[in-house]
């Protein structure tokens, strides 16, 4: 049975560290807890309203924590959630300067942050906790995204399209240096002056249909020698970056998509570089989900990256 914040699950007998899993570990985030895995929540639908999207991330973190609850503890990192910051007035700027204020300090702390979204604008409050935590320090920072959309609109406001754009332009005003990496975009779900403002920005990026499994060597290569050059890595995940049948709970289903089998060996890629310092995933929108298929999948790839990163701090 679930509590209220999502926890709860099976328990396997003996109650030894063997068996547990995640809802059996996890606590509360106190001051002074020894670094860990942090989950953070972005309950917010607003950033998908503004893009005229369909509606429903706001669901995700409680879902997410659902589907988490049962996976097995398979590392020692403690496991904390630090809550959720909810955006339920329309106040979008607002929620994402809460966001960003507890994840400074989620890092300042030593944790290896997890956002659960709610939409993809949880990406620039995801930055701009990153960029507070750095302050004057200025390492060149990777953001890398599996997405089947670049999310570098100009809008009037910010929203679910805009958050990488904000980060460049954010970045560069505050001498940040950094790249922008994207894996999975669709040339059926961008527009040319997308593509345009992302050559004109210098984005590296490749498109679902050269992500096949026979592509694979060659995109892994590149994804090293690109991570190779840089000091921190923030990866963000758009699970509707996955095939339709496989994320049908988006707010804009692929109609290709990047295959499982393809997403994890660049996730295994950038979590071993021991230089990953965030994480998040966005756009999971329950009431669109079908057998809660698309939270099963997200909260694999959480579980995943997770525990490569914390193996390769040393953890």
């Amino acid at each position: 049975m679930s509590t209220p914040d999502g926890w709860g699950g099976r328990i396997d007998l003996p109650d030894v560290p063997a068996t547990r899993r995640w809802h059996q570990c996890v606590q509360a985030l106190q001051p002074g807890s020894p670094p860990g895995v942090a989950v953070l929540g972005f309950a917010c639908d607003e950033g998908v309203r503004r893009n005229h999207g369909r509606v429903g991330a706001a669901e995700g973190p409680l879902a997410l924590r659902r589907m988490l609850s049962n996976l097995p503890k398979l590392d020692e990192a403690p496991l904390y959630d630090a809550g959720t910051i909810a955006c339920t007035d329309g106040d979008l700027e607002g929620a994402q300067a809460r966001y960003a204020e507890v994840m400074a300090g989620l890092l300042d702390a030593g944790h290896l942050p997890v956002g659960l979204g709610g939409g993809h604008e949880i990406a620039y409050a995801s930055y701009l906790g990153l960029a507070k935590h750095l302050g004057t320090r200025r390492p060149r920072v990777a953001i890398v995204n599996i997405d089947a959309h670049f999310d570098l609109r100009r809008q009037d406001q910010g929203s679910s399209g805009t958050p990488f754009l904000q980060a460049i332009e954010h970045a560069r005003a505050n001498g940040l240096p950094m790249d922008y990496l994207v894996y999975g975009i669709s040339a059926s779900a961008n527009t040319r002056v997308l593509f345009d403002t992302a050559d004109a920005l210098g984005v590296h990026y490749v498109r679902d249909d050269a992500l096949g499994l026979l592509d694979l060597p060659q995109r892994l290569a590149e994804l090293k020698a690109k991570l190779a050059g840089v000091d921190a890595v923030y990866l963000t995940i758009d699970i509707d970056g996955l095939p339709h049948a496989m994320a049908p709970g988006v707010s804009a289903p692929a109609a290709r998509g990047v295959p499982m089998e393809v997403v994890e060996p660049l996730l295994d890629t950038v979590a071993t570089t021991g230089k990953l310092k965030l994480l998040d995933v966005a756009e999971l929108a329950p009431p669109l989900d079908r057998d809660q298929a698309t939270a099963r999948v997200a909260a694999r790839l959480i579980h995943r990256v997770t525990a490569a990163a914390w193996q390769a701090r040393g953890g």
